[in-house]
């Protein structure tokens, strides 16, 4: 990278952290970096343009569509004005909306519209924090800022959710495990992702097997 790109990078590394400073907790700048770092790490067995990894990672939960009253064209906007004002190329500008507005694991049979080997790294390093015991205190912090039931028996997961259905749901934060999280490691685009995610999978379901046991009481 340049001098001026890596400028770039600190630039915005700077508007994204004052930007996410009263995020929720799962989504907030300690979110983003932990991604950008695992996208940096995945970005090494990659042929990718370290570059726009970088400002994807950085920018790819800008302002999550979860938080906006589920508007998704409030992220894109706000990272493509900011890349602008810094004087980011405009082709890289264009790949990192692109990145942003494509990233999320919306539910349902999603068909992703756009595709690079940049957004399969930085997708990764984002799902990677979604799994393992980062990804289960994300969920349950996420669940209780939600107000969302721990577990519920009676209430079965649903795995054929559009994404209409996904976005809405009230689910207990168990059943987002089956929802999602467990879902992620058949998903992994690259071969490190693969490798990370096949370990931090286990993780979860050590997780459930040991709240399981727990639950009606040690036996």
């Amino acid at each position: 990278m340049t001098e001026a790109q890596h400028h770039q990078i600190q630039l915005t590394k700077a508007f994204v952290k004052t930007t996410l400073e009263n995020a929720e907790g799962g989504h907030d700048w300690f979110h983003i970096l932990r991604v950008y770092n695992n996208a940096l790490l995945i970005t090494k067995d990659e042929i990718v343009d370290e570059f726009t990894v970088a400002l994807g990672a950085l920018l790819h939960d800008i302002a999550d569509s979860k938080f906006h009253n589920g508007d998704e064209t409030v992220g894109p906007k706000k990272a493509r004005e900011f890349l602008f004002g810094i004087n980011v190329d405009s082709v890289v500008i264009e790949h990192v909306v692109n990145v942003i507005e494509n990233i999320s694991f919306k539910g349902g049979n999603q068909t992703q519209k756009f595709k690079s080997p940049e957004l399969d790294v930085i997708q990764d390093a984002d799902r990677l924090d979604a799994i393992g015991a980062i990804g289960v205190a994300r969920a349950f912090n996420y669940g209780g800022f939600k107000n969302r039931k721990l577990f519920d028996p009676s209430i079965q997961p649903n795995l054929n959710m559009s994404k209409e259905e996904y976005k809405a749901s009230k689910a207990p934060t168990i059943n987002h495990f089956y929802e999602k999280l467990l879902l992620l490691k058949d998903r992994m685009n690259t071969n490190t992702g693969k490798k990370i995610a096949t370990d931090r999978h286990k993780f979860m379901e050590q997780f459930l097997d040991q709240f399981y046991a727990e639950w009606d009481g040690e036996k």
